[in-house]
């Protein structure tokens, strides 16, 4: 495969962990010429910098809540003086919630708002004018299996990947002509500390991976990258996911609403 990232500057949002560090570390090993990592931790993001400094010659970091809008609002003035804008964007960073809609706190619908969608919407249009001037660019928006059907205890974060899809279909018949490719990554379960945050501390369900399903995020980030570099619009990892997902969409809404409402009083447990 020719080096199409090779000597490329890279933006990758949620960089301290799971797949945007796996992304950080993929994109370093195609001879990368520039990241910028964007996260919350920063002792994560200094200790990923260290481990990636001998590949890649200039990796900045930013230590940012994506939540804060007022951060992302600082972010973007940073990076507008910034000497190197990005050939690629990996809008990675997201939050979930495990649990029915009502017991949710405001705090964590809101939180999940502005990471799923405002941050992810306003960082995409700050790259992209920068991306059509140069009639060239790759942007990667991570949503989700989950935001291809409503997902009942995870609607909040279903719908909001559901935007994510819809946005980034959108985006790529918009900018195809400019240059610019666009794909929708739409995992399945991933083992990555997503889990950890979307389980409530005191709620009954726990999220994890089922074997079945499970595509490693070494794999999940390999074949993204194979699907940016050649300007696929969706990739949904893993068959045992994407075909029950594409089965899913193609089955008339009546039909799936009649499935879940068999299926309804499982998503009514106590106290959760």
């Amino acid at each position: 495969m020719p080096p199409v990232f090779a000597g490329k500057s890279a933006l990758v949002t949620g960089a301290s962990s799971g797949l945007g560090e796996e992304f950080a570390r993929q994109l370093a090993d195609r001879n990368i010429e520039h990241l910028i990592l964007i996260a919350r931790r920063r002792d994560r993001l200094e200790i990923l910098r260290g481990e990636l400094s001998a590949q890649v010659p200039r990796i900045d970091l930013h230590a940012v809540d994506l939540s804060d809008a007022n951060a992302v609002t600082q972010l973007i003035e940073e990076l507008d003086i910034a000497p190197f804008p990005p050939d690629i964007l990996i809008n990675n960073a997201g939050l979930g919630d495990l649990g029915n809609f009502e017991t949710c706190t405001p705090e964590k619908i809101e939180a999940m708002l502005a990471v799923n969608i405002v941050a992810l919407t306003r960082l995409t249009r700050w790259a992209v004018p920068g991306m059509v001037a140069r009639k060239s660019g790759w942007i990667c928006n991570v949503g989700s299996s989950a935001g291809i059907l409503p997902l009942p205890t995870f609607a909040v974060y279903a719908a909001t990947k559901a935007y994510v899809n819809s946005f980034s279909e959108a985006l790529r018949l918009e900018l195809r002509a400019a240059g610019i490719k666009v794909l929708a990554l739409c995992p399945g379960p991933v083992e990555t500390e997503f889990g950890q945050v979307a389980s409530r501390p005191d709620g009954k369900r726990k999220f994890s991976a089922p074997a079945a399903l499970a595509v490693s995020k070494e794999d999940v980030v390999r074949q993204t990258l194979d699907a940016l570099a050649r300007g696929s619009g969706r990739l949904i990892p893993g068959l045992a996911v994407r075909i029950p997902m594409l089965l899913a969409e193609s089955t008339p809404r009546f039909f799936m609403r009649l499935f879940f409402t068999a299926l309804s009083g499982r998503f009514r447990p106590d106290n959760t």
